[in-house]
């Protein structure tokens, strides 16, 4: 006969823990509906954050433009460095050339004097050791062989300082890479940002962006500010003559500009060289204050200094603003960043 079992029935804490299950499972999946929609940013808040990963990447590009400058120095140095050690060793050959003539003479007339057999057996810096002691050493023989040490010292101490120029130039490089790929991964993020929107949104920001450069390329009411001097005014109009031209990282002009590139060129056109950076242009001068500011006044904004422009009168400074922009008239009031303080160069 079949036996006709009941169905074991599912313990009670079987059931709980499925029940918790899910209602977790539940509630997730309605946790993740409702914030799908959400991480789509819409056009405004994505111009926000792109605009922030801009002022990152211009803060990265002085930096970079900082350790370009100072590549090209030291291995302007080491070159300097190296010329030198060139002419010194050409001028201790010939004195060695000198001093083997000497003993070929000597030679000639009987035989080599001791102080020139010492000199051509070791160092020179032994020979002057012990030539002190010899009473046949004379004073033209001293003379000549101060001279060869003098020369081999030098040569020993520019080699060393041109070793540690190249221990600095390769650090140099190194951050010199780092600052790069600092300033395209920022860029990459805006680029990344901009794919988000449609094709709809992304002509609405692209109309705005024209806009806004093309308004503010125009002439805008400087008032009756002077300017703080002949050569700044040649300086203020040389950077007018740019409007329009597109900002680009490590631009000096002419075909585009980052903003310290711009004022470094600006005030080169007046005859007057300031630093590439913004930071080192900061120190070329005499600090104002914004009730201080006249036309072709650099000002500076930003706690770390990594904007500058030339001020304009009535409030306004003609500057390169960063990526996407060009060169052009702006208020003070929206650059993004807190004014610090102007020089006066």
């Amino acid at each position: 006969m079949a036996s006709h079992r009941r169905p074991k029935q599912p313990s009670r804490t079987r059931i709980t823990v499925l029940t918790t299950a899910a209602a977790a499972a539940v509630a997730l999946s309605t946790h993740a509906a409702n914030a799908a929609p959400s991480q789509k940013l819409d056009k405004d808040e994505v111009k926000a954050k792109v605009d922030k990963l801009y002022e990152q990447a211009e803060q990265a590009t002085e930096k970079y433009n900082g350790a370009r400058e100072e590549q090209q120095k030291l291995q302007k140095g080491i070159s300097s460095i190296q010329d030198g050690v060139a002419r010194c060793q050409q001028e201790l050959n010939k004195l060695r050339n000198g001093l083997g003539s000497l003993a070929s003479a000597q030679y000639r007339s009987g035989g080599i004097d001791a102080s020139v057999q010492l000199f051509l057996s070791s160092a020179p810096d032994d020979f002057l050791d012990k030539a002190s002691t010899l009473d046949q050493l004379g004073g033209q023989q001293v003379a000549a062989l101060k001279k060869i040490q003098d020369k081999q010292r030098e040569i020993a101490q520019a080699r060393a300082k041109a070793t540690e120029r190249l221990k600095d130039l390769a650090t140099t490089r190194t951050e010199l890479g780092n600052k790069k790929q600092e300033v395209q991964g920022k860029l990459a993020e805006a680029q990344k940002l901009l794919n988000t929107l449609t094709a709809k949104e992304k002509s609405a920001l692209a109309d705005e962006q024209k806009r806004a450069s093309h308004s503010a390329t125009e002439r805008v009411q400087l008032g009756n500010d002077t300017s703080a001097s002949g050569r700044a005014a040649a300086a203020f109009a040389a950077a007018q003559g740019q409007i329009g031209k597109p900002y680009f990282r490590g631009g000096t002009g002419l075909a585009s500009y980052d903003c310290s590139g711009l004022t470094s060129w600006a005030y080169a056109q007046a005859g007057v060289h300031i630093p590439r950076t913004s930071e080192e242009q900061a120190g070329t001068g005499t600090r104002l204050t914004r009730s201080q500011l006249q036309v072709g006044d650099l000002v500076f904004f930003f706690n770390d200094l990594h904007h500058v422009g030339l001020y304009a009168g009535n409030g306004q400074i003609l500057h390169a603003p960063r990526t996407g922009t060009v060169v052009r008239y702006e208020s003070m009031e929206t650059i993004g960043g807190p004014f610090m303080f102007g020089v006066r160069v």
